[in-house]
């Protein structure tokens, strides 16, 4: 009878154990994380109101047809987000608290941490999406072109790169807080 040829089993692959170990599935301690966490800063204070800020730039310092370009832009941006407010603003609001709250629950009561990392992401995009739809308004209700349109979408700008700065601070220091206390092997 011939012994059966199978490797120890200290040496099977566990494909689990593997793809784990290979990709970090603890959201603060993995790179993608804050890859994620940078390119999604860095396109939201991009995009203003949905228009390239580049393009307030080229408007500033050629004006002509440039503005004229920044202002269809605007148009567009703002009744876009002005109809979609009305149509279905209470829905929205509706489903975005539910979902921040059951993120909340999730991360800070049942302590998991993608759902922290999550709401680490998806709380200030939502401060976000208020102060687009304020300035929105506040764009349609004066009416502003020129130079006005242009300092209006500068503020928003800079809002929200405040904005962005203290999620940005407050992600890191609980991701720090989170990877020393849990270590890193994750608890």
């Amino acid at each position: 009878m011939k012994p059966e040829l199978r490797p120890p089993r200290e040496q099977t692959l566990d494909w689990y154990q593997t793809l784990f170990e290979l990709i970090d599935m603890r959201s603060f301690s993995n790179l993608w994380f804050w890859i994620m966490l940078a390119v999604i800063w860095s396109s939201t204070s991009h995009w203003v109101l949905g228009v390239p800020f580049d393009m307030v730039v080229r408007a500033r310092r050629f004006g002509e047809q440039a503005q004229i370009d920044l202002e269809d832009m605007v148009r567009i941006n703002v009744n876009r987000l002005l109809y979609i407010s009305q149509v279905s603003g209470l829905w929205l609001l509706g489903f975005t608290c539910f979902g921040l709250t059951t993120l909340t629950l999730l991360g800070f009561i049942y302590r998991l941490e993608f759902a922290q990392a999550v709401l680490l992401l998806a709380f200030p995009l939502s401060l976000i999406a208020l102060l687009s739809l304020s300035t929105a308004r506040l764009i349609q209700q004066e009416d502003a072109a020129g130079e006005r349109l242009q300092k209006r979408l500068m503020r928003h700008r800079l809002y929200t790169q405040i904005i962005g700065m203290v999620a940005i601070f407050v992600t890191a220091l609980w991701g720090m807080y989170q990877n020393m206390t849990l270590g890193p092997l994750g608890g």
